[in-house]
């Protein structure tokens, strides 16, 4: 693909985005007519996170929560492939694409395989969920906010089915307070959800038609489906030959300055679950480092003095896990609250009308 000549006669500085999550979308989208921005992605589309496991259980809500990027991108250039590594000028990605840059973002996020296309993906989604549908018992493995939330939507839509959860901590869900944790498990059980805690399974050895699971106190666990729900590291692994190797910390995060650029680097930024920001990894706070790094974008770009940058400041949010389609349980500074209260906030529409309103998208609009 062509690279597109910058505007205004070589004005705009040229600004390119590695990775179309939560931040990467949304910091491509609100610099587009302030910079000549190329946003790099793997896939042609934008997937909102907090709504996918939703969709497991009913497709359709995918139709408004998978998005093409070319539909909120609308004055930039889309390049679908894997960056695989870069120079202080440049971005390579896998099919030899180099796409020279004034301003580096990098926002990958998290390890993950998906589909090319948003066709392939709402594919995936049906077919997870008749697999859902047709199956008697099903197993989750992971005990963070994703297995959980998937436990509760099955368990909500299809309270016929045997769930079971298995989880290797002493707890669910560690990253919040232990009062919310027991919350969403008391939920859970009051649905027949069967959950075992200090218990894994030895996923390294598993075959395509395993249908029978040992768990490792020796107990065997029959199930039809298995989920695998387990953290992901940060996709970091590419930048580790790059003149950004020094940049990443042990955890395999990115370390980031007060104003979210590359520590020691003027012109390069990185955002979302990708940096080394103390604080938990969720959709909102990358949303709000992708328009604080913006803002700071827009400031270097136009001349400005690198005082007037806007500081980013880690702090204590709220935690909402949805538990199906009605209930959540919710973490404020100083409150624990379960029940429809905080499922109206969340668990109706998982946040996907304000996110799609964030990308100047009609919330109720179904893409095509």
């Amino acid at each position: 693909m062509e690279e597109r000549q910058p505007e205004l006669g070589g004005v705009w500085k040229r600004v390119v985005v590695v990775g179309g999550g939560v931040a990467g979308s949304l910091i491509a989208k609100t610099l587009q007519f302030n910079a000549d921005v190329t946003l790099i992605d793997p896939k042609d589309y934008f997937e909102i996170p907090y709504a996918s496991l939703r969709s497991k259980v009913e497709p359709a809500f995918a139709e408004r929560s998978v998005i093409y990027h070319k539909d909120y991108l609308t004055n930039g250039r889309l390049i679908v492939g894997k960056a695989i590594s870069i120079s202080n000028s440049q971005v390579l990605t896998s099919e030899g694409h180099q796409i020279s840059y004034d301003y580096l973002v990098v926002a990958t996020g998290h390890s993950g395989s998906f589909p090319r296309t948003r066709r392939e993906r709402l594919t995936e989604f049906r077919t997870e969920h008749e697999e859902i549908r047709s199956a008697d018992s099903i197993l989750i493995v992971g005990g963070g906010h994703v297995g959980v939330e998937l436990a509760a939507e099955i368990a909500f839509d299809f309270p016929q089915k045997k769930v079971t959860l298995i989880h290797e901590g002493s707890r669910l869900m560690e990253f919040i307070g232990a009062k919310a944790a027991d919350k969403a498990l008391q939920w859970l059980k009051s649905r027949r959800v069967e959950v075992m805690l200090r218990q894994s399974i030895d996923l390294d050895n598993l075959s395509e038609e395993s249908k029978t699971f040992e768990t490792s106190s020796g107990e065997r666990i029959r199930a039809d489906r298995l989920f695998v729900c387990t953290g992901k590291p940060p996709a970091s692994d590419w930048l580790k030959e790059t003149f950004l190797k020094d940049s990443i910390d042990r955890f395999e995060n990115v370390k980031v300055d007060e104003n979210l650029r590359v520590k020691g680097y003027k012109n390069v930024f990185a955002v979302g679950d990708i940096t080394d920001v103390k604080e938990i990894k969720q959709g909102y706070f990358a949303q709000q480092q992708a328009l604080v790094a913006a803002k700071n974008l827009k400031v270097l770009m136009e001349g400005g003095q690198e005082r007037k940058m806007a500081i980013y400041k880690a702090r204590p949010g709220k935690i909402i896990v949805s538990l199906g389609r009605q209930d959540a349980v919710a973490q404020f500074q100083y409150s624990t609250w379960i029940g429809l209260v905080p499922g109206m906030i969340k668990s109706k529409d998982l946040f996907v009308w304000k996110t799609r309103k964030k990308l100047g998208l009609d919330p109720r609009i179904v893409d095509h």
